[in-house]
């Protein structure tokens, strides 16, 4: 049985190595960048008082991902915020390969529009060609029940590329169909 090709990916090799290429008068397909992985980070500071808060949270954020989340520990002591080192503070996940594209497939087409007075999105990269989008709400993404949700928490995609510069990265994530404001 032949394995399904995820349809982005698809579109990489066939439609955007090529224009970038043009664009940026590459000589090698090598120096097109393209994008490395997606990370998912989901900052639970509410998990210091309630240890349930964060596995819900890490539950939550595999199912979205298709991909097992880790919980991310505190790694100093804040006293003003009852925390001490080693406490769960936090989960995230980090996607490559298939899963990557699978997840950018459904974040640009069914879960953005689902956000609420959406404009498209801020086009500000971090200067080496890398973007991180704030969402402030986990109920755009289709997999989560809103009948089983006890409260609205927000994360934070990043999207490392292998890109030089942030004209590069921007570029490509245009290419991909990243809703970005004019």
């Amino acid at each position: 049985m032949e394995k399904r090709v995820p349809t982005l990916k698809k579109k990489f090799t066939d439609e955007i190595i090529p224009t970038l290429m043009k664009e940026f008068n590459y000589t090698s397909v090598m120096q097109v960048p393209r994008l490395e992985k997606i990370v998912l980070n989901q900052g639970v500071g509410q998990g210091v008082a309630d240890k349930k808060i964060v596995k819900t949270a890490q539950d939550e954020l595999t199912i979205i991902a298709g991909q097992k989340a880790i919980q991310r520990n505190s790694i100093t002591n804040i006293s003003n915020f009852k925390l001490r080192e080693g406490m769960p503070i936090g989960v995230k996940v980090t996607l490559r390969r298939d899963n990557m594209y699978e997840f950018l497939e459904k974040l640009l087409v069914i879960a953005l529009p689902r956000m609420k007075d959406f404009r498209g999105i801020p086009g500000k990269l971090d200067g080496r060609g890398n973007y991180t989008l704030g969402i402030e709400e986990q109920i755009i993404f289709p997999e989560i029940e809103l009948d089983k949700i006890d409260r609205i928490m927000g994360m934070n995609i990043t999207f490392v590329t292998s890109a030089r510069t942030d004209e590069e990265g921007y570029a490509l994530l245009k290419q991909y169909g990243f809703p970005f404001k004019k």
